[in-house]
């Protein structure tokens, strides 16, 4: 029997899933979108778990579609189906708690995408990032021209989209696409103590502070705003002073157990 497309693990609050393609580079074939979609949904309903890592085994976390299947199949690009319940993009934007994408290696063109689909971006140093879009013929479909502009800025990102060039790991850090990087070998651990440290949270506040961030950076600054103060006044109005006080020395004393162990 032929191993998964996608290993899926869960531990205590977290579930990590990862793209078991290696000889492939990750790419995406039609069972592996099936098998993100079929999971996200899945996991939307576990409410034990409270993040998700996304990664990749070996030297890529995703090349894109797979482009030997789509040349292979007579029906080309429809032969993925990407829509309905195999729109990967909506199960990911479903999801409503937090998602680090572990890069381990080369994301590329839909994996560049699939890449931008997580909350948080943690990089190995041997990751990089292309949009190979205009190289082999492709039009973007899953947010890439909309989103890297704003993360990185209009030059930069027209310099990625047009010219196919990749961004090194190290680039990618200092343009702020990335939240860190950090050695290969060091990489799973540190997704996991972030995943750890948000599952640590008061579960309702991340997930409304995950929606306050991605739907208000669809909106004006002042529709933001606005939208901010009318979640905060119906959230807010159901904590006590006691849960609060309660959550602070929590916090105050894990500070205090981290500066002791830093």
């Amino acid at each position: 029997m032929s191993e998964a497309e996608l290993l899926v693990e869960r531990d205590g609050a977290v579930a990590t899933l990862t793209l078991n393609r290696p000889a492939a580079m990750n790419a995406l074939s039609p069972s592996l979108l099936r098998d993100l979609c079929d999971t996200f949904r899945e996991l939307q309903d576990d409410r034990d778990i409270r993040a998700v890592i996304v990664t990749g085994k070996g030297r890529a976390f995703c090349a894109g579609l797979d482009l030997k299947a789509l040349g292979n199949h007579p029906d080309g690009l429809a032969a993925f189906a990407i829509h309905g319940d195999n729109d990967v993009y909506a199960a990911l934007r479903a999801f409503d708690r937090p998602i680090i994408m572990g890069i381990n290696g080369v994301a590329a063109t839909g994996g560049f995408e699939l890449a931008l689909m997580g909350d948080i971006l943690i990089a190995s140093s041997d990751a990089s990032f292309g949009d190979t879009h205009c190289r082999v013929g492709l039009a973007p479909g899953w947010g890439l021209s909309q989103k890297l502009a704003r993360i990185i800025g209009h030059s930069r990102a027209r310099e990625a989209h047009f010219s196919g060039n990749f961004i090194s790991a190290g680039q990618a850090d200092a343009w702020g696409l990335v939240s860190r990087v950090v050695e290969p070998d060091a990489l799973a651990a540190a997704c996991r103590q972030l995943a750890d440290d948000i599952a640590g949270c008061v579960p309702w506040t991340v997930k409304a502070y995950k929606a306050l961030v991605n739907d208000g950076l669809e909106m004006t600054m002042g529709a933001g705003l606005a939208m901010e103060k009318q979640v905060m006044t119906h959230a807010n109005a159901r904590v006590s002073g006691d849960d609060i006080a309660a959550q602070r020395q929590a916090v105050i004393g894990r500070g205090q157990q981290q500066k002791q162990q830093g």
